[in-house]
């Protein structure tokens, strides 16, 4: 789609125009539905926070001042309404280890030619709800520390350790499922 052409379609959403809603909603919403599948504990809570978010976008629609990426515009919004989603249903502590050095920053480049995605989404998923906001946020939606810190109301430390925990807890279970793969070949 080009800019012109969904420059249009933003302008008619803006009208409530139904039409122009369902052009928007086809045209982004694997891409949305990924960042709620990432978040959420199961299929049908993606579900409901992907149909919330859209309701929400098209709410807010007339806030986009086109100013920067419609598609990141609504991003935001749909990765803010899932961390809202988990803090109210998961209100766990984060836990804080100030001096944690992060290490593991080949972890993607390694698992991502060996795993496909529904494989890395399943142990992402499987991760504790603190991990996995902090994983999503930094990987996925690439968030400094600093960002990740304000958005979860953590310290840096904190969101560099459950990072760091997070790409560990990764790492073993991938290493389990592919040791598992391995004996099922033979």
């Amino acid at each position: 789609m080009n800019n012109d052409s969904l420059e249009y379609l933003i302008k008619q959403c803006q009208k409530k125009n139904r039409k122009a809603q369902e052009e928007i909603y086809l045209e982004f919403s694997p891409i949305l539905f990924s960042i709620c599948l990432r978040y959420a504990e199961n299929y049908e809570d993606a579900q409901d926070v992907f149909q919330e978010g859209f309701i929400l976008i098209f709410n807010k629609i007339n806030q986009f001042k086109f100013e920067g990426s419609f598609e990141g515009w609504m991003k935001r919004i749909m990765v803010n309404l899932n961390l809202e989603k988990l803090k109210k249903k998961n209100p766990l502590p984060f836990e804080d280890y100030e001096n944690l050095i992060v290490t593991n920053d080949e972890f993607e480049q390694e698992f991502e030619q060996e795993f496909d995605y529904q494989q890395l989404l399943e142990a992402v998923h499987n991760l504790p709800p603190q991990y996995r906001q902090v994983f999503n946020l930094y990987v996925f939606e690439e968030f400094s520390h600093q960002e990740i810190a304000k958005i979860l109301t953590i310290s840096i430390g904190t969101s560099k350790s459950n990072l760091s925990r997070a790409r560990n807890l990764l790492k073993q279970k991938l290493n389990l499922l592919k040791t598992v793969t391995k004996d099922e070949e033979i």
